[in-house]
């Protein structure tokens, strides 16, 4: 089996598989001051939890976009599992031309979620990431990542907005009945369900007339299903489809020629 690991700003998410079956999951917070061996404890946790022999582990390959967590995590598969990890960057084979002004700052979680979705859904297509970032991203139909665009997470605007207006509280993100409200709360919960929603709808627009292209939009992240069920663009939301992507890469780099 094959442990993936997809190391968020805000989340760790780990993946185990058997062939292209995602058998096992876990998520929990990324904390760049765990040790190795605090990590080792997690997966050992996760190996337990979920009854799974450590010896069936063949191999990992980790997604990171936190450097100071990624070394770490690979010491602790190491301790657990006695497996070296792949790590996603320059020198493993995507599949998918880059097409952009520096490749090598290509988060890696964009990478997977991109092969991870042409793999499965073909091209061309848009890939929405909704984390701790909102990224949007373009792949046309010849498996080519053709660029994207980058704006602040629903969380982080919330959280600005809270703590930098002293009178207004923080709030859920459930979308209210109506778009014009009449109490605090709501037109806040409006703001940030609607208007990302609007946002997505707009610059998948202005993808698709930049790009000529008549493209299928999935989306992934923590925050995407309470934001995509109000745009008014058909959105396929894939919870896993970075799993999937290091799942693609690892046997692409693996398989034998």
């Amino acid at each position: 089996m094959l442990l993936t690991a997809d190391v968020g700003n805000t989340n760790i998410k780990l993946g185990l598989f058997d062939g292209d079956e995602l058998r096992h999951k876990m998520r929990f917070s990324t904390d760049p001051s765990k040790t190795s061996d605090e990590f080792a404890v997690v997966l050992y946790t996760f190996f337990q939890v979920y009854r799974i022999d450590v010896s069936e582990i063949g191999a990992s390959i980790i997604s990171s976009v936190v450097p100071k967590v990624t070394q770490p995590l690979r010491e602790a598969i190491k301790i657990v599992t006695g497996k070296k990890s792949y790590v996603i960057g320059p020198g493993l084979k995507t599949g998918m031309d880059l097409k952009i002004d520096r490749p090598e700052t290509l988060g890696g979680d964009i990478v997977c979620g991109c092969v991870g979705a042409y793999e499965k859904y073909g091209g061309p297509l848009i890939m929405v990431f909704m984390g701790t970032a909102t990224v949007l991203a373009y792949v046309d139909e010849n498996f080519a990542y053709r660029g994207g665009v980058i704006a602040p997470g629903v969380g982080i605007s919330l959280d600005a907005l809270t703590q930098n207006g002293a009178l207004l509280p923080s709030v859920d993100l459930r979308a209210p009945k109506n778009v014009i409200c009449t109490n605090t709360v709501d037109c806040i919960r409006s703001a940030m369900t609607y208007g990302s929603a609007c946002m997505l709808d707009g610059l998948i627009d202005k993808f698709s007339v930049e790009s000529g292209a008549d493209c299928r939009v999935i989306a992934t992240g923590g925050l995407a299903k309470s934001i995509i069920c109000n745009c008014r663009h058909e959105i396929t939301y894939d919870e896993n489809i970075i799993l999937d992507g290091l799942n693609v890469i690892f046997r692409r780099n693996t398989s034998k020629k």
